[in-house]
Formats: structure tokens, C-alpha cells, sequence
């Protein structure tokens, strides 16, 4: 029972934070329709919130909550719209902007952390040493490098390769999330911890989320390890491509196959 009751408080505290976040956005969309009021009370919350019930307890897993809505545009459109970003302050030190490749319309996304230095010198991202790894798992996958999209959570280098700061990463967010709205993935794979706690709005260790779905606006978010990590500690290469064979068994039951290329 103290289980059970330790695990109801989690669930209760998620949705908590779910309801505090919509709240500060002023509505909640469900099936098409704005409320006109923010939502304040479980009362509130629409019976699409949760999932289908788990194991014997029955209760519901939280499902995360549709996010603002954003008008569709093409990546074209949404470069433009970027044009020579002096939204934070990495525009100073940056070389390139560090946008994203592959296909626009890829069933399979890969969000990294930032740019490094070789993917700031040529402009497109993982291109070093995690590059030609992930290079490696995409491939291993069945797939390749054109028929996925790879981008990352900033398009600027941070200085000396550090992690994203929070004003860096809102700075870019809207355009990562107009990104994935323009391309509509049915899997996102996140490389690493700060793109996964980006994703998913928490700051979990990679650790805790690895392994298994989380949802973000209804698309499935499979958090796992970034390539360069692998490379300092390669003895994890294993349970990053069980990671990855998760989301080849899902794309599998969706019925979507590699492009021949």
C-alpha cells in the first residue's frame, strides 16, 4: 500500500505541474475547442488527459497535455522567419546557424543538445566524432542520414561546447517546436539529457527516462544517450541500442518502414 500511495503522489504532483503549466498559457485545447478560462482544478481537467488505465491498480498514466497551438509552416518558411538570429546572446561567438537536415517530411526525428565546433565551422549538425556515430545507430536502425531529420535543441555553439543555458534555450525553442509541427514525426529520439529535459519539460536524469516512451503533444519522445557520451563510455552502446530497438518495434507496429533509398 505504501507503494501505491507513494505513486499516487507522483501521478498527483505531475498533474499538478501539467495544470499549473496550461494555467500560465490561459486555455486548454481539447478536441479542437478552446476553453475560455485557464484550467484551476482537477474538475477542470478533460477525461482525454489520461491514458488507459495500467495493471492491477487500474488508475490512469498522465498523458501530457496538447501544447500551444502553432500555425504549420514549412522549414523554408520557418528559416526566413529565423533569418540571421540575434535572439540570445550565442549569436556574438557563432559561426554558423546550425538549423537542421534530412528529410521534411521524416517519420523519425533526432534532437541533440548544441552545436560543437566542427558542426559550427560547416553548418549542419553532428558532423564530428558523435556525428559519424549517430551516423552509425541511424544506419543500424535501418535507416539513413536523409531520411531522418537531425537537429538540435540550439542552432548556435555555446562557448567551449557548455551546456545550453535557460535563455538560450528559450530563444530557440519556438523554432525547434515549429520545426517538429512543420515535419509532424510520429517518433522523436532525444540525444542526451538537456534535449530530453527540453522535450519533456523536466529535469530528470537521462538515466531515469531512457528506455522507455514519454509523450510530448501526443508524439512519442524515446530519450536515450548522445552520441559523444557514448563515445567516453562506450559500455553504454548497449542499452542505447535497446533504446533504439524500442522505437524500430514501434515504428515496426505503425507500419512505417525505412525509405528505400
Amino acid at each position: 500500500m505504501d507503494d501505491e500511495a507513494d505513486e499516487l503522489l507522483a501521478v498527483t504532483r505531475q498533474l499538478r505541474a501539467q495544470l499549473v503549466r496550461h494555467a500560465a498559457h490561459g486555455a486548454w485545447a481539447t478536441s479542437g475547442a478552446k476553453s475560455a478560462r485557464p484550467v484551476l482544478s482537477l474538475r477542470d481537467v478533460p477525461e482525454e488527459f489520461f491514458d488507459q488505465p495500467i495493471g492491477e491498480l487500474g488508475r490512469g498514466t498522465l498523458r501530457d497535455a496538447p501544447g500551444p497551438e502553432i500555425a504549420r509552416r514549412s522549414l523554408a518558411q520557418i528559416g526566413a522567419e529565423l533569418g540571421e538570429c540575434t535572439r540570445c546572446k550565442l549569436a556574438t561567438a557563432r559561426t554558423s546557424i546550425v538549423f537542421g537536415v534530412g528529410a521534411e517530411d521524416a517519420p523519425l526525428v533526432f534532437v541533440g543538445e548544441a552545436p560543437g565546433e566542427q558542426e559550427d565551422r560547416r553548418g549542419e549538425p553532428f558532423v564530428g566524432p558523435a556525428g559519424e556515430l549517430l551516423d552509425k545507430m541511424i544506419e543500424a536502425m535501418g535507416w539513413s542520414r536523409r531520411s531522418v531529420y537531425i537537429t538540435n535543441i540550439l542552432m548556435c555553439r555555446p562557448p567551449g561546447n557548455r551546456n545550453p543555458q535557460p535563455d538560450e534555450v528559450a530563444a530557440c525553442s519556438p523554432f525547434l517546436d515549429a520545426k517538429l509541427v512543420s515535419i509532424a514525426p510520429r517518433v522523436i529520439i532525444a540525444l542526451g539529457r538537456p534535449s530530453a529535459n527540453t522535450l519533456l519539460g523536466n529535469d530528470a536524469p537521462i538515466s531515469a527516462l531512457r528506455g522507455r516512451f514519454h509523450l510530448r503533444h501526443g508524439v512519442k519522445v524515446m530519450p536515450t544517450f548522445h552520441p559523444a557520451y557514448l563515445l567516453r563510455e562506450p559500455d553504454r552502446k548497449r542499452d542505447a541500442w535497446n533504446d533504439l530497438k524500442v522505437v524500430m518495434a514501434e515504428l515496426d507496429r505503425l507500419g512505417i518502414a525505412p525509405p528505400r533509398d
